[in-house]
């Protein structure tokens, strides 16, 4: 039941998040509060405190389960599983944004893990020295010029820019997990992957826990600054006082 419930909201979130941003866009004038970075906060807290609830009395309970239940050998499987799924869609991502060897690496990433490491439950192609790159759509929107548009959060899928959601949106559509058939085996993916993430995130947990005084404001402050150094391929700029 869990499982189902998961995949609704996930399936539901993907429908309605272009409509969100664009009302918040039209209506920023009155959301806007005093950061600058977080123009949108009121509706950011609010939206902050509904994942909260769900990840306490479901997400987090059913990885802690699976994390303890599902062998180490497993879950690096279907880490690397969904990860060689995702190399096509990065190697897309770094020739848009002009990075031609990166994505040659990036389809020889898929090539030999689809092959040699058995459709990917096998990091082969990192032994043999093939980079894995972290692209997606919205860093290649970045990178095309569009700027951030104001942070966002999101229950389940947590937190993003403007920008970023609707490099989010773009992401999903051409998730090929998630547009598989039947739909059963779609959800259950998109459950197994959601649940695995969420597992792989659990030691950060007690970490968050002891070092924010404002839980909300830590995540937030710590996502724009790893968003920021993911465009800027781990060297941004420094930014103007």
């Amino acid at each position: 039941m869990t499982g189902k419930l998961l995949a609704f909201e996930w399936w539901m979130c993907r429908g309605r998040l272009a409509a969100c941003v664009m009302a918040l866009a039209l209506s920023g004038g009155a959301l806007a509060e005093d950061n600058p970075r977080d123009p949108y906060e009121g509706f950011n807290r609010s939206m902050f405190a509904v994942n909260e609830a769900v990840d306490k009395y479901a997400a987090k309970p059913v990885a802690q389960v699976y994390d303890k239940a599902v062998p180490l050998a497993v879950k690096a499987g279907v880490g690397n599983f969904f990860g060689n799924a995702g190399d096509l869609w990065i190697g897309v991502n770094s020739a848009l944004q002009g990075k031609f060897a990166d994505a040659g690496t990036d389809l020889g990433r898929l090539l030999v893990n689809s092959t040699i490491g058995i459709f990917g439950l096998f990091d082969v192609a990192s032994e043999l020295g093939l980079e894995r790159h972290d692209e997606d759509f919205g860093q290649t929107l970045a990178v095309w010029g569009v700027s951030d548009g104001g942070y966002l959060f999101w229950p389940i899928i947590g937190p993003r820019t403007a920008r970023d959601t609707a490099g989010w949106a773009v992401d999903s559509y051409v998730d090929p997990a998630l547009g598989m058939r039947p739909i059963a085996i779609r959800n259950s993916l998109a459950v197994l992957r959601f649940v695995d993430i969420r597992a792989s995130l659990l030691p950060s947990d007690t970490v968050v826990e002891e070092a924010a005084i404002d839980k909300y404001a830590y995540i937030r402050d710590a996502y724009l600054q790893r968003r920021r150094n993911q465009v800027f391929d781990g060297r941004p700029p420094r930014l103007d006082d």
